[in-house]
């Protein structure tokens, strides 16, 4: 027996409205499935190359692809340049909002000018095709400035999330060899300037202990908390005295498709980060197709804000590559959605006319802990597309996200995508699909993906199995820098004689054959030989009428194996009712799946430990569970959750 993924529910349509003037019709899956590589090839092509290329697909050395093969293209041309060529250059690209207050508003034909600044600087330093970068910073705009200079001059970038340790930004210096990084002399965490070059100084080291391959630390003024900020003379520059001082023209040289565009490491808990490798033709292609088609953006009328932080690849696929390929104004906001207070998010959508908005569902249950009263106290009838990112989203939070946020007819689309597959991969096409509440429904037009079991044969509907994607495409990772057998043993050795890549997400169809992602398949908890998904269990707890947010983990238990744990945060208002309510969420759990997937402990919590970025820890929680002593919690926001969660359990 295994616990199933809702079987019967209802979609919810795109209005005759939105149908009527969307980017994306039926036809497109016709079109794809008739012949995928031309397909693919539509879609290269609206982009501008230098070199036209040639073959499409060369998977001769699988896994190992080529996409594009011969082709030649500038992604920050692609980006910037076109739009100021095609007369665009007035048009604001980004509404840039900072924590503090501040804004700026950016032209295309000033990110232009801002962009050709950093390119010659970086040359001027010595820097060629190549080079690796390091980016260590929040969301500031020459954060985004710096990421288009080193693609127009083929530099590989790394960024590196600013709510990171310094010990994890030295990690990714080193693999990486990066010759450059850049910085913020601080950064703002909820309206207060924190240091952020310190940890700079502290991961590169001194002496013998300093990163070999780092030749010059550029600096933003952001904060300008510290007078006396230290500094190494040779090495250390400040940005307004360099990079403000070049000329803003620049002549940019077109790079293969295959030239490597960024590097993202996946964040280990323990062991080496991998650093995954994306490039340039297929990556941007599909970025930008994504983009269009997902979104259904308008150029030239959407106003759109993707939540995410650059350190994450949401942040480069929907907050630089695929928006600005696009010629898109969006919104880029530094700060948390309570600085300074809950009003944030929707005091920004009303101010810019935000018709577009991507989040992820943490956030999106963050509101509803808050209360509607929130958002209703704001004109939100600018938005017309809504979407779902990083982690499943529980069919409650989904209703009340259409609710609340889109007026109740807003699509959403529900986007399964990874740092390692590039851009979004299964989604519903917001102007054809009735999307059901909680499923990301099929592949998009163009990709193929299968539910299949342990021997790889594909699963009935209904029941559980591992999510691969048995055709390459353009987005895909091309590798693990400097180890090869790493990106085979991880993505491909599972699926090997079939040669599919493994998700690492286990996935079901329901009876309609839409697609539900059920999380990483160690989050699959095997309690008495039943698997059961810590995503499903987590949706029927936060389907409590009480219940804000809730976080499932299997904690080891000489009986069954595992044991569910679960912690929940309860509703503004709500009274924690003691062994009533732990007595109703058990049952609430026991309907909604199974009585089999009943925790064995529920914990109400007064917060749960999460990154910046949003996403919650369960790995610590499993440590506080089995009574262990914790692992690193450097990139949680508030350390300090684990005391009030053990003394909740104590």
């Amino acid at each position: 027996m295994t616990a199933s993924a809702p079987q019967t529910v209802p979609g919810f349509p795109p209005t005759p409205e939105f149908a009527a003037q969307a980017n994306g019709t039926a036809e497109l899956y016709d079109r794809a499935d008739a012949d995928r590589l031309e397909f693919w090839a539509e879609q290269a092509r609206r982009l501008d190359w230098d070199t036209d290329f040639g073959q499409v697909l060369d998977w001769s050395d699988a896994p190992f692809a080529k996409w594009f093969v011969g082709g030649k293209l500038n992604v920050a041309v692609n980006c910037v340049d076109r739009h100021v060529t095609a007369g665009k250059g007035d048009r604001v690209a980004i509404h840039w909002v900072g924590e503090p207050g501040d804004s700026r508003d950016i032209t295309y034909a000033q990110l232009q000018d801002e962009v050709s600044k950093a390119a010659n600087y970086f040359t001027a330093i010595g820097l060629t095709a190549g080079d690796r970068v390091a980016i260590y910073m929040p969301m500031v705009p020459e954060a985004i400035i710096s990421m288009l200079a080193c693609a127009r001059l083929g530099l590989t970038h790394s960024v590196v999330f600013a709510g990171f340790s310094a010990g994890a930004l030295r990690s990714r210096v080193d693999d990486a060899a990066a010759k450059l990084v850049i910085t913020t002399d601080g950064q703002y965490r909820r309206g207060q300037p924190a240091p952020l070059k310190a940890a700079v100084d502290e991961a590169l080291g001194t002496g013998a202990d300093a990163a070999a391959s780092v030749e010059k630390v550029l600096v933003v003024r952001r904060t300008n908390h510290d007078p006396n900020l230290p500094w190494v003379d040779g090495r250390d520059v400040w940005w307004d005295d360099t990079v403000a001082e070049q000329s803003p023209t620049h002549q940019a040289e077109a790079f293969d498709a295959e030239h490597p565009l960024f590097l993202l490491y996946t964040s280990g808990t323990t062991g080496k980060p991998k650093g995954i490798v994306h490039t340039s033709g297929g990556y941007l292609t599909q970025a930008s197709y994504t983009f269009h088609y997902v979104f259904d953006h308008k150029e030239g009328r959407d106003v759109f804000w993707c939540g995410a932080d650059i350190g994450w690849v949401t942040g480069h696929s929907y907050l630089v590559y695929g928006p600005l390929s696009n010629g898109a104004t969006e919104v880029i906001y530094e700060g948390t959605p309570n600085s300074p207070d809950e009003h944030r998010h929707f005091n920004i959508i009303e101010r810019y006319g935000v018709t577009i908005y991507y989040i992820a569902p943490t956030l999106i249950r963050t509101f509803m802990k808050w209360g509607r009263d929130i958002p209703d106290a704001h004109d939100l009838t600018s938005i017309r597309l809504l979407g779902s990112v990083g982690e499943p989203i529980n069919p409650e939070a989904w209703k009340w996200y259409r609710d609340v946020i889109g007026g109740g007819t807003a699509p959403i689309v529900d986007t399964w995508w990874q740092t390692e597959t590039g851009a979004i991969m299964i989604s519903p096409l917001p102007g054809v699909t009735a999307a059901k509440p909680g499923s990301a429904m099929r592949p998009l037009p163009g990709i193929s993906a299968q539910i299949v079991d342990d021997n790889g044969r594909p699963v009935t509907h209904g029941e559980q199995g591992y999510l691969v994607l048995d055709q390459p495409w353009p987005a895909m990772l091309r590798g693990i820098w400097g180890d090869e057998e790493r990106y085979r043993e991880t993505y491909w050795s599972r699926f090997a004689d079939q040669g599919w890549y493994f998700a690492g997400d286990g996935a079901r169809y329901d009876d309609d054959g839409a697609l539900w992602v059920l999380g990483r398949v160690d989050d699959v908890m095997n309690v008495s030989g039943h698997r059961i998904s810590t995503a499903e269990v987590e949706s029927a707890l936060v389907g409590h009428s009480g219940v804000a947010e809730a976080a499932v983990i299997g904690a080891s238990d000489p009986t069954t194996g595992q044991g569910i744990v679960a912690f929940v945060i309860l509703r503004e208002g709500v009274e924690n009712t003691g062994d009533t309510l732990i007595a109703e969420l058990r049952q609430q759990v026991s309907v909604e799946i199974s009585p089999i997937a009943k925790p064995r402990e529920i914990n109400v919590v007064p917060e749960l430990p999460k990154t910046r970025s949003g996403k919650i820890m369960r790995r610590l929680l499993k440590d506080v569970a089995e009574g262990r002593e914790l692992g690193d919690t450097s990139t949680l926001v508030d350390p300090s959750v684990f005391e009030a969660i053990r003394a909740k359990k104590a």
